[in-house]
């Protein structure tokens, strides 16, 4: 069963509860985050064949149906308002419905009856196994692609070629660290900062002024709780308090088209995060010890400390010298290059990195001729100036990796070509337009301009989605998101009570939300969560990967689900406007038709 059809369930099952007298009997509380319940094989749910009502659903004022008249369906298209509408004590306005006691309902037990009702089908309408339908080799689209009419494949190398353990990631923390203390004179004491694997995530903003590094959403607001100085969180009053009254990061201060703001930076590659581990390292030195520094400087310097590793040569060297502890899964882009090849495709390289580091790890994964699978081998391409320099041609490299200087008229099978731009490219070889689909990595450097200017297909690697969808698929998570959801939308339909006992509860509910959302983020990063969602927001990274990406995957060899004519349709879901046409939205509040009088104050 999909999560939409447990939201159809539950759809049906709350309009029927819907109409129901609130319990007054029934304990109002419940355990909050109570997240181990389970439905057993045996327990039900509505279908449509079972009826919308029963005698046993009617409060006892009012009698049963006659027995000539066939009962209630559920079915589809029955989305018709309830003759009878469900009142909500205390709310002006609004039919109420009679009650069997002759004392009326409190206000309290009326809204924990709601809370227990929902939150019990919430757990009992989730089936055993409906966790486990994420699979991380799928390739999720957000744009249609028909690989049909895809002639031209073109990658990028690092992290989408080639895939690097963590432990890469560590050798350059620990490298950029000596030259911050080596050839930047930094403290002797930022030494003792191991590098911690866990603590950042890709797409993070840095504040280069305030030394903050945060997790920012797609409409600009940093998420509460994300904020850090050094290794330490920033409470939450005190980080409005630093962007003026609001949680809002200006057009103007964040980060440019190229995430390279000049407030604020975002960090979108794999290869920052030993940065992000440095500058809040750094930042922590100086702070804990109570040692004055600018913040601007430290940026700058750390900046240039890991540049330093990728132009000094250290990264390829080690990778160069112990290609099995660093290079993951080669056999698998191995298989997909043979794959493309073997179904008369035309293949293409373009990448930033040299081609001798190249050459030895495409060796060690496909073997050595392994350019006789490639149309066109680019390196040190300079991404992104090669989408969108016009001047700087190609130049050829011969057999020993020497320049050569004859003029470049066309772009040969077999051979190497260094720099050059994308319109002598397109020029040289004509592969213009959807039947070209890039894949890499960097949503700006590899894909942005790709998809803006020339109308290229992209592909965007995304290795982080294994263990997201890893996170997403356990029971813990599903359960506790669709609760979250629940009780966001039962919130929302009840904020009408507005007496002072009423209060009291949502303070009650709205404090456990927090809870449950802090809970979700922590499952994935305990500083800074997914990489995908603020607490219900896109977050920048993710609204970035859906405007640059048409595809996106955990790595290149989830193509090889796929056959070569396949076409991915990317999934309708409702515009807010569009949320109460969908019978699955109930659980996450959009779908009000069942509870119209509590929201009579907005007509």
């Amino acid at each position: 069963m999909s999560f939409k059809a447990v939201g159809s369930a539950l759809t049906r099952t709350l309009w029927t509860r819907g109409q129901r007298t609130p319990p007054a009997a029934r304990s109002p509380k419940v355990n909050r985050l109570s997240t181990t319940c389970r439905v057993s094989g045996e327990q039900q749910g509505c279908d449509k064949t079972k009826s919308c009502s029963s005698d046993s659903d009617r409060p006892s004022g009012e009698g049963p149906s006659p027995s000539s008249e066939p009962p209630q369906r559920c079915t589809t298209a029955d989305k018709k308002r309830p003759k009878e509408p469900v009142g909500a004590p205390g709310v002006n306005g609004v039919r109420r419905r009679s009650y069997t006691s002759a004392a009326p309902v409190s206000q309290s037990t009326y809204l924990w009856a709601r809370y227990n009702d929902t939150k019990r089908l919430v757990h009992d309408i989730i089936p055993p196994g409906a966790c486990n339908l994420l699979n991380s080799s799928t390739i999720y689209a957000n744009n249609e692609v028909d690989l049909a009419e895809v002639d031209i494949y073109g990658f990028d190398y690092d992290y989408t070629l080639a895939l690097y353990s963590n432990a890469l990631e560590k050798m350059i923390y620990n490298t950029a660290r000596n030259f911050l203390i080596k050839h930047f004179k930094y403290p002797e004491g930022i030494q003792r900062y191991d590098y911690i694997p866990n603590f950042a995530v890709r797409g993070l903003h840095y504040d280069i002024h305030k030394g903050l590094l945060m997790k920012i959403d797609a409409f600009h607001y940093i998420q509460a709780g994300t904020v850090y100085r050094g290794l330490s969180p920033v409470p939450d009053d005190e980080v409005r308090q630093l962007y003026g009254g609001t949680f809002h990061i200006p057009l103007q201060q964040d980060s440019g088209f190229y995430g390279k703001g000049p407030k604020i930076k975002q960090f979108m590659d794999i290869f920052s995060i030993p940065e992000m581990n440095l500058l809040a390292a750094a930042n922590d030195f100086f702070i804990s010890n109570d040692i004055d520094y600018d913040p601007v400087h430290l940026f700058k310097d750390v900046s240039e400390a890991v540049g330093m590793v990728h132009l000094q040569g250290y990264m390829y060297k080690w990778v160069m010298e112990d290609l099995d502890k660093y290079i993951l899964r080669g056999e698998e882009t191995d298989a997909v290059l043979h794959r493309l090849v073997s179904k008369g495709k035309k293949l293409f390289l373009i990448t930033n990195s040299p081609f001798s580091f190249v050459n030895k790890g495409m060796t060690h994964m496909v073997g050595k001729n392994w350019r006789d699978f490639f149309d066109v081998v680019i390196v040190q391409a300079e991404k992104p100036h090669f989408f969108t320099d016009c001047i700087k041609p190609f130049r050829r490299l011969d057999s020993n990796g020497d320049l050569q200087w004859e003029k470049i008229n066309s772009l040969d099978k077999g051979e190497v070509y260094k720099q050059g731009n994308l319109f002598d490219f397109l020029r040289l070889t004509g592969w213009t337009g959807s039947k070209v689909l890039y894949f890499g990595d960097h949503l700006y450097s590899d894909l942005a301009d790709l998809m803006l200017r020339h109308g290229w297909r992209t592909a965007a690697i995304v290795p982080e989605l294994e263990k997201e969808t890893k996170v997403v698929s356990t029971d813990r998570y599903a359960v506790s998101l669709t609760w979250l959801q629940a009780l966001t939308g039962l919130m929302e339909r009840l904020q009408t009570h507005r007496d002072s006992e009423s209060q009291k509860i949502f303070e009650e509910w709205q404090q456990e939300r927090e809870e449950l959302r802090v809970m979700t983020k922590n499952l994935f990063n305990p500083q800074f969560g997914s990489i995908f969602r603020t607490c219900h927001n896109p977050t920048y990274f993710s609204r970035r990967l859906s405007r640059f990406s048409d595809i996106y995957m955990a790595s290149l060899s989830c193509l090889l689900n796929y056959d070569e004519s396949y076409t991915f349709y990317p999934r309708r879901t409702p515009l807010q406007h569009e949320a109460p046409l969908w019978m699955d939205q109930l659980c996450t509040g959009c779908m009000k038709t069942p509870f119209l009088e509590e929201m009579s104050h907005i007509r």
